[in-house]
């Protein structure tokens, strides 16, 4: 009988796969251990664990709330990143360091919209994390996350970076753009933690979980946090252009659409003018529906938002709204964003 060329091949296959596969696998097992490591102990010195004591509100007679979260430090000198939702509105900051030593910090600013503060330590000398890029991030390659939860300091836990970016919602209902989605296990107290890549530079701030979700979790992008850190640094807080409306995002009927020759089907309906604002003195009215600013396209609140930077405080430009059957084109120049309390 002739060889059954199957049978050849199921009796070879088990006998060679083992050794080959099986060394393989443990040459990369011990190449992800070793990065991981490696990272971690370039990095770990570094990361702080921070408690917190929440000034009460005014006038609710509440007590004094207490917190904690994580943060790293990023100049000698003692400046040390973190959450906004970890230190906004702070009455007290400790902070707690790898080798046990503990002191009390400064809050230099923050900035809830991108979910970034920078607080300060008395210090010099002090072991400091690289700061990388986000830009050139690849989806799949190792991310690895430290930080404190649930108080255990100085916990790691490796992943990958999973997506790119995503657009989170802020706390002030702003939305984050470009927000590292990673599989790296994250739990309360790991907020304003770092994500690092194999070679322990920082690719992002660990920021947020989804409640009951496994292996869905964010960070800010380390480029968008050093803008924001910039920012902080110069004025102690982020400085964004502000128009005095409130606002939603509405479809625009097709017919509209094809009349205006307009490039998006939806834009912002006004729901408020603030008195005295820039909205008002420009003519805008409760109900018109805001379809461009400053020659930009406005598909809706959040593509306002964006166009409302620092570079167009005080600059004479026009906003283009539909008003009933008419589309309106109206001069306007943008104050600067009240400070928050």
């Amino acid at each position: 009988m002739g060889a059954n060329p199957r049978f050849v091949l199921d009796q070879g296959s088990p006998r060679s796969a083992p050794s080959v596969a099986g060394g393989g696998d443990g040459a990369l097992l011990d190449a992800y251990s070793s990065a991981v490591v490696a990272a971690s102990e370039r990095v770990a010195p570094a990361v702080v664990h921070l408690q917190v004591v929440q000034a009460p509100r005014a006038g609710n007679g509440e007590a004094p709330r207490g917190g904690t979260g994580s943060g790293f430090v990023f100049t000698p000198d003692g400046f040390i990143l973190t959450n906004s939702h970890v230190v906004h509105g702070a009455r007290s900051i400790r902070v707690s360091f790898a080798d046990g030593a503990s002191q009390d910090a400064d809050l230099i600013g923050d900035d809830p919209d991108t979910d970034i503060a920078v607080i300060r330590v008395a210090g010099h000398q002090l072991h400091t994390a690289a700061l990388g890029s986000s830009r050139g991030l690849q989806v799949g390659q190792l991310a690895i996350a430290i930080g404190n939860p649930y108080g255990f300091q100085h916990t790691v836990t490796a992943g990958v970076v999973s997506a790119l970016g995503r657009s989170l919602r802020s706390i002030t209902g702003r939305l984050i753009d470009d927000v590292i989605q990673t599989d790296a296990a994250l739990n309360p107290g790991n907020s304003g933690g770092p994500l690092v890549n194999s070679r322990g530079d920082v690719i992002g701030v660990n920021t947020a979980i989804i409640p009951f979700a496994q292996g869905i979790c964010f960070a800010t992008a380390i480029d968008t946090a050093k803008w924001v850190v910039e920012q902080l640094l110069r004025f102690g807080r982020v400085r964004r252009a502000y128009i005095g409306v409130a606002g939603a995002t509405i479809p625009i009927s097709r017919r509209t659409v094809r009349f205006h020759e307009l490039e998006a089907e939806s834009g912002v309906r006004v729901e408020s003018v603030e008195p005295g604002g820039e909205g008002r003195r420009a003519g805008i009215e409760p109900g018109d529906v805001i379809i461009r600013y400053d020659g930009e396209s406005v598909a809706g609140i959040d593509d306002l938002q964006r166009t409302l930077t620092a570079e167009r405080i005080g600059k004479r430009t026009a906003v283009t709204v539909l008003r009933r059957a008419q589309k309106l084109e109206l001069p306007i120049q943008a104050a600067e964003t009240p400070a928050r309390e």
